[in-house]
Order: C-alpha cells, then sequence, then structure tokens
C-alpha cells in the first residue's frame, strides 16, 4: 500500500493477469513456492501478496475472493504461520522455513533461557506466561482480548499490550495460529473474527521449531536472505534488512 494526499492505494495486478491469485488455495501454493511471504508490499518489489491480488479484491469480505480474508482460512494450515513477521507487519511464513526464522531471530535462545538470561524485558514475561508453556514451550491458545485481560494489560494494567505482542511475534515465540468468532451461551458465532494467539511450539511442536537450532543464527539468516535474492535478484540491501533484519554477527 501507499499513500497519496492521505488516501491509501493498493498495488495490486490486473485481475486478468494470469499470475492474479484468484483463492486462498493458490496464495498457499505461493507462499510455499517462495518459503515467506509479507502481506503488503514493501521496498522489494513483487515480494507481498498485495502485488500478487487484484487491487479490488481487498476488503470486500467475500471469503473466496478477498486476500484480507484469506487470512481466516490460512493462518490455521498445518503448512503455514501468520503473524507479524516483517518489519513489525504483517505476513506469512511455511512450515519448512519457520525453523531458520527462528534460529535467526531468537539467536538460538528459547524464551526461557532469553529471560535468565536477563534479555526479554518483563512485560514480555508477563504475556508469554499467561499461555502457560511447559518446558518444550507448549501452551495454551488465547484469544487476544483474553490474552490481554490474562497478562495484566487491561485497565489500569501494563501499557502497549499490541506493541509487546508484536514484540514477540518478530522474535518468533508467538504467532496467530487462528482467527475466529466468539460463541454465545447458545453455541452460535457472532461478531468479528478474533486472532487466537499461541507459540510455534503449540503448532507444530518443539523438535520442528529447534531444528534449526544446530545451525549458527548468521547460517539461518544468509540462507533467509539467498532465498529472498534467489526471487527477487534486484533487492536492495538496505530494503532487505528493513524487511528481514540485519546479519547477527
Amino acid at each position: 500500500m501507499e499513500t497519496v494526499n492521505g488516501v491509501w492505494y493498493m498495488k495490486g495486478c490486473a485481475p486478468t493477469d494470469p499470475d492474479c491469485l484468484r483463492s486462498a488455495d493458490a496464495l498457499e501454493r505461493l507462499i510455499q513456492e517462495v518459503g515467506f511471504l509479507p502481506l503488503f508490499s514493501n521496498e522489494i518489489p513483487g515480494f507481498s501478496v498485495e502485488e500478487h491480488t487484484a487491487a479490488e479484491a481487498w476488503w470486500t469480505g467475500d471469503p473466496e475472493t478477498d486476500p484480507w480474508e484469506w487470512r481466516i482460512r490460512l493462518a490455521s494450515r498445518p503448512g503455514l504461520a501468520y503473524g507479524k513477521f516483517f518489519d513489525r507487519k504483517a505476513g506469512y511464513l511455511s512450515a519448512d522455513w519457520f525453523p531458520d526464522f527462528a534460529n535467526y531471530r531468537r539467536s538460538g535462545y528459547d524464551f526461557d533461557a532469553l529471560w535468565e538470561d536477563g534479555l526479554a524485558p518483563h512485560r514480555w514475561k508477563k504475556l508469554y506466561d499467561a499461555l502457560h508453556p511447559d518446558e518444550t514451550g507448549c501452551g495454551d491458545v488465547l484469544y487476544s482480548n483474553e490474552l490481554k485481560e490474562a497478562a495484566g494489560f487491561g485497565k489500569g494494567g501494563e501499557k502497549n499490550f499490541e506493541g509487546v505482542l508484536t514484540d514477540l511475534q518478530m522474535r518468533t515465540y508467538l504467532i496467530l495460529g487462528d482467527f475466529r468468532q466468539r460463541v454465545n451461551r447458545a453455541g452460535l458465532p457472532y461478531g468479528w473474527h478474533l486472532s487466537l494467539v499461541q507459540t510455534p511450539e503449540t503448532k507444530w511442536g518443539y523438535p520442528a521449531i529447534s531444528a534449526a537450532y544446530k545451525r549458527a543464527p548468521k547460517a539461518s539468516y544468509d540462507k533467509i536472505t539467498a532465498q529472498v535474492l534467489q526471487a527477487f535478484p534486484h533487492a536492495a540491501v538496505d530494503a532487505l534488512q528493513k524487511l528481514i533484519g540485519r546479519s547477527p554477527k
């Protein structure tokens, strides 16, 4: 997206473009092919869901054709993770590539080790612990509003819930594992779809998430950036670093 005179414009492709994505299944195939994909356009041309979909398809509310609605279908699929992974903005990671993102973004630290070494702020700890993860990182799944209350970010409590939640997604300690409506006393769904927050270990298990820990974080970073450059060889270094992050030492 870009803003011109205060108005948002989508950088979509033409609906007649043969490569234009027209379904959630088609988007999943592209994500699996590339490995990971931001939701919205950025400084690397072509590296987004937005640029592979028709601009007029967005925010129509049609679950079949609206790319914004597709995240409701895709977030819970076994081969994908959804969350704010790219410059604090939303996107998808495939299950195959998530371990390298976790290895690089976590710098080899599971959350408990990060806390014990004094590298995690107390608000990260409160939010993470509200999911009651066990020693492997597997824990509860909570609606985001439930997590906010459980972690003490409600009225009069800790501040900046959304910022802390984004921090933990960027570090790959949390993902948005699903989107669901709440259910009333009669068992009927109602209202907007809300995100459900969980650890990636809850979705895939600790062995899967830690599969790249045997590599140095820099090796995972180099693997990730090489994948981007293979698909988008003209990506500028500063744009790549803004989106993925800087190389660890």
